[in-house]
């Protein structure tokens, strides 16, 4: 057994784990991360955001090729999937993500301790490696131990035929028929992907809508743009069980509120229900670290735990389960730890479904607002009525403001079209810099770009969009 003692010590070395490693280095700090998979980055760089969106490129590439490229007057011969050459362009992604972080933890001197970290006091560490066992003590310790897979009960997950988000990555084969059991963002981000490469896809949804969480206008228009493209969705349904051989699944469902049973069959079924905090194994309890009944990690505003000396970030604490999110609380709670003074302002965080057309929010959603009786204003305007939009063939979407009816402060920011994932920035900043509806329409956007699309809501919230 060796010991070695740091200032910082993290858990975890997802995108908040070796984000917060980092700062605390760039901040004086001696700083370790613990991770027990053989490369870093965490699900998101491993088998999650990167590699997803790999696929997600490559199979919107096939799909233009196949049905779109003729329209813009680009006519190429028939296109095909080759598989094992798609995902090998997936591997070298995440290859270079996570190299890239390898060389983050070395220019930053970060000691990178390999295996399963189990806390066995407030300031120690047990480490459980692939080269024997040690323990570590650090004045500061950082859970980041991110999230897993939400099992489903009567749903056995295989990776074969009935996958989790890590096997969707990594089918061998096209699926001719794909059912995917959850509407969120990684059901349908996946089931995507393999729609454009195929498979014929169907989402079986507990609730009466997709994207739960996102404003109802944008989960409307996004079920009608995926079943125009071909997906199938069996909202308000229960699945009960499956049964897998070697030639395919066959889901039991039910109504949500209850009645008559029917099947479903599959070659292949994805479950995408949501992600479960990472918490157990870790000596959270025995350490003292008190959790919720869902079994996060209960903090301060300031990301400390019940033990004054133990911190948690990221998806083992409450909030959105993403990646930026956990990235943010791990640069502040560094800052926190050396000193200084950190803040996150939660109201904008974006959150983006990159589905085609992608979908972006940040702040309030109108149910929100309505439900907390606060009154407000809506300006919305169409793909449709965009230069760009047409010129790209991507007219389907629209940009939604919400705004403060009293001070016209932006209270909510929502976009259903083309580059919604990088437009929703520009709401992010106006946000925070507590800017109105009106300090948006009256900033300069450049013609002719999909960001028009946003200074046109904006005027829209004030009633005077200039060209709809």
């Amino acid at each position: 057994m060796s010991e070695q003692s740091y200032d910082v010590v993290v858990i975890g070395a997802g995108p908040g784990g070796y984000v917060a490693a980092i700062r605390a280095a760039q901040l004086g700090l001696k700083t370790a991360c613990i991770e027990k998979r053989p490369t870093l980055g965490g699900t998101c760089l491993n088998v999650g955001c990167i590699p997803s969106k790999a696929l997600l490129q490559s199979s919107e590439k096939f799909e233009e090729a196949k049905h779109h490229l003729s329209a813009f007057g680009v006519v190429v011969g028939e296109a095909r999937v080759d598989l094992p050459a798609l995902m090998a362009h997936k591997t070298q992604v995440v290859k270079a993500n996570t190299q890239g972080v390898e060389y983050l933890f070395r220019k930053n001197k970060i000691d990178w301790l390999k295996g399963h970290g189990r806390l066995t006091s407030p300031t120690s560490i047990a480490i459980d490696g692939p080269d024997g066992s040690q323990t570590v003590t650090a004045k500061s310790i950082i859970v980041a131990t991110g999230s897993d897979v939400m099992p489903l009960p009567g749903v056995a997950i295989d990776e074969k035929r009935i996958v989790s988000s890590t096997g969707s990555l990594a089918l061998e084969t096209i699926p001719k028929r794909l059912v995917v059991i959850g509407g969120g963002y990684i059901g349908l981000e996946m089931g995507s992907v393999w729609r454009r490469l195929g498979a014929q896809v169907t989402v079986v949804e507990f609730l009466d809508r997709i994207l739960a969480g996102m404003d109802g206008d944008v989960a409307k228009q996004m079920q009608r743009i995926l079943t125009k493209q071909g997906m199938t969705f069996k909202l308000q349904t229960k699945v009960t069980a499956a049964t897998s051989t070697d030639s395919g699944v066959t889901l039991t469902m039910e109504p949500a509120a209850g009645g008559d049973t029917q099947t479903l069959d599959a070659d292949v079924v994805l479950v995408a229900i949501g992600r479960r905090p990472y918490t157990d194994n870790l000596g959270l309890e025995a350490t003292g670290v008190a959790l919720t009944e869902r079994r996060r990690i209960k903090t301060d505003s300031h990301f400390r735990t019940s033990v004054p000396s133990i911190y948690a970030i990221g998806d083992v604490i409450d909030g959105p389960m993403l990646a930026h999110k956990a990235e943010d609380e791990g640069a502040v709670v560094a800052e926190i730890i050396a000193g200084q003074s950190g803040h996150i302002n939660y109201d904008a965080i974006p959150g983006v479904v990159y589905t085609t057309p992608e979908v972006a929010q940040v702040g309030k959603t109108e149910e929100q607002l309505k439900e907390a009786g606060v009154a407000y204003r809506v300006g919305k305007f169409p793909y449709t009525a965009n230069g760009r939009a047409r010129a790209m063939n991507a007219t389907d979407g629209f940009v939604k403001l919400l705004a403060d009816a009293k001070t016209d402060r932006l209270l909510g920011g929502h976009i259903v079209g083309a580059d919604a994932g990088h437009m929703i920035a520009e709401l992010g900043l106006a946000m925070e810099f507590g800017a109105s509806a009106e300090d948006v329409a009256r900033t300069s956007h450049a013609h002719p770009t999909l960001s028009e699309i946003v200074r046109e809501a904006a005027l829209a919230v004030d009633g005077r969009p200039l060209h709809m």
